[in-house]
Formats: structure tokens, sequence, C-alpha cells
């Protein structure tokens, strides 16, 4: 393989890895404060796909306006989402919100196929995201060169949020000890909508970004790419916003190295996600930048 071949793919896995760390984000969020796993993210992240196709489709808005409300809608949706399938168990066994979660996800996804429809639909892809960019002998889409851009600026926002902010003071209160945190007059409740609603948004925006690099919706399409995002946020160590980022790009580089050198297994790409995982959890349980930590009973 030459080295112009090699930067190809490896602009490529830049690209998909900054999918995976937009949405693996939500998941490390939502676990660092209340210690949940949302097993509805990747189905937010698919509805946030559908409200910016029919933003932009059927009420006719610039499709920079469309975007905006299905990041917006998409952030309330979270929002609601957390105030009705899991504030209410907050105080019960794990298994209870847990479980709640998994019906979350089923819901969506089928309340999407009756709402909008089984099949595929066409999404309408901007022509500035369609243009072509040359650098050297290396040639990607507009859109693989503006999804990394966007990722960074987000995580950089986010990070400020997260240590520069009385928000974000508040959450790593939250985080840390949620009774203590109550007692020291912070409104956890607000806290933690503020992080599903922040998480939320961050799906919605990868949605419509993977909607944009591969333009079809449909129901399911969040099924995938959230076990994936999963993954990648345990393999970094989930409640670590740095270790999410970590783990998406070490998988979307590694998927796209095999499908690179070994294209025979291309169809198989996805269960290495799940070997790197066993791996990762023999080694090092807690994940490449997670801390050892014993669980509350």
């Amino acid at each position: 393989m030459s080295i112009d071949s090699f930067l190809q793919y490896l602009a490529n896995a830049l690209s998909l890895g900054s999918l995976y760390a937009l949405i693996a984000i939500g998941y490390t969020m939502v676990y660092g404060i209340l210690r949940l796993i949302n097993f509805a993210h990747g189905d937010v992240f698919m509805l946030g796909g559908y409200f910016a196709f029919y933003a932009v489709t059927l009420f006719l808005m610039p499709w920079w306006v469309g975007f905006i409300v299905a990041f917006g809608l998409t952030g309330v949706l979270g929002i609601a989402l957390e105030r009705a399938a899991y504030a209410p168990l907050r105080n019960s066994p794990r298994i209870s919100i847990m479980i709640s979660a998994i019906g979350a996800s089923f819901l969506f996804q089928n309340l999407a196929t009756v709402i909008f429809g089984g099949r595929q639909k066409p999404f309408p892809v901007p022509d500035m995201f369609n243009r072509v960019i040359h650098m050297g002998a290396v040639s990607v889409m507009s859109v693989s060169f503006f999804i990394p851009v966007l990722t960074a600026i987000l995580l950089v926002i986010l990070l400020i949020i997260v240590h520069k902010t009385k928000t974000g003071m508040a959450m790593r209160a939250v985080s840390t000890d949620l009774a203590a945190a109550r007692l020291m007059a912070i409104d956890v409740n607000k806290i933690i909508s503020f992080t599903f609603g922040t998480g939320s948004i961050l799906a919605a925006i990868g949605g419509v970004m993977w909607a944009l690099k591969y333009p079809q919706l449909n129901p399911t399409m969040g099924t995938v790419p959230g076990l994936k995002c999963f993954i990648a946020a345990v393999i970094g160590g989930i409640g670590n916003i740095g270790g999410a980022v970590l783990g998406a790009f070490l998988l979307g580089l590694i998927e796209i190295m095999i499908m690179a050198f070994l294209p025979t297994l291309t169809g198989y790409r996805d269960a290495f996600a799940f070997i790197l995982l066993i791996i990762v959890l023999l080694v090092k349980p807690s994940g490449l930048l997670g801390k050892h930590q014993i669980e509350k009973v």
C-alpha cells in the first residue's frame, strides 16, 4: 500500500471516528452522572436525523435552520425521556432502570416505523457537503472534512462547560456523589436534565452528520452505531469524556484499516469491535483512560 492510499484511509478513519465520538460522548456523560447506560441513545441519534429530514423536506426550512431545529427538538426529547422513563426509577434497583432504557429503545424504533414508515428515505444533502476537497494526493468529500472539525469544536465547548462553568462544577459534583450534591443545594434534577439534553443534542448532530455522509434514513439506523459507540465509550473508559473520544477514534481506525488491509474480512468488521471490547475488558476492565471504581449497591 502506498503512502497516499494510507493517508486516504486515515482521513476516512478520522471522519468515522469523529462520528462515533459525537454519539459516544452522550453515553459517557449520562453514565458519569447517573451510572446509567442509556440504551435508547442510538435511537435518539436516529430521531435527530428524521427531525432534520422533515424540517427540510416537509416544512421547507433552509437546511441550516432545519438542522438547528432538529438539534433543539432532539435535546427536548432527551430531557423528556429522562423525566418520563428514568427519573421515576432513580431510587429503584439498577436493573429496573436498565429495563426501562431497553424499553424506551424499542418504543422509539417502533414509533419511528409507524410514524415515518419502514422504507428507507433518501436524505437531502446540501451542495456544500457534496464537494470533493483535494489535499495533495488525498481526496475527501467535504462532509468527511467537516465532521472532524465540527467534532473538535464541540468537544472543546463541552470541556469548557464541564471544567470552567458552575454548571460543569455541579455536574462533576453530582457525578462524584449525588446525595452530597443535594446537601450542597445543587439542583440535581436540573443538572441531570441538562446532561441528557446535551448528550441528545450531540447524538442529533451525529445523526445528521451520519445522514449527510451515508444519505439514507431508516428506523433501525441507530442500532449498530449505537452499540459501537457504547463499545467505544467502554473501551476508552466510560464516564470519561476524553476516553470516549479516544475509544471512538480507535474503533473508527480499526474498522477502516480492516477494510483496507483485510478486504475479505470487511463483512466481519462489526465483530472486530466486540473482539476489541473483550480484549480491553480482560486487560483493563476500567477502560484505557478509566479509573477503577467500586459500584455502590
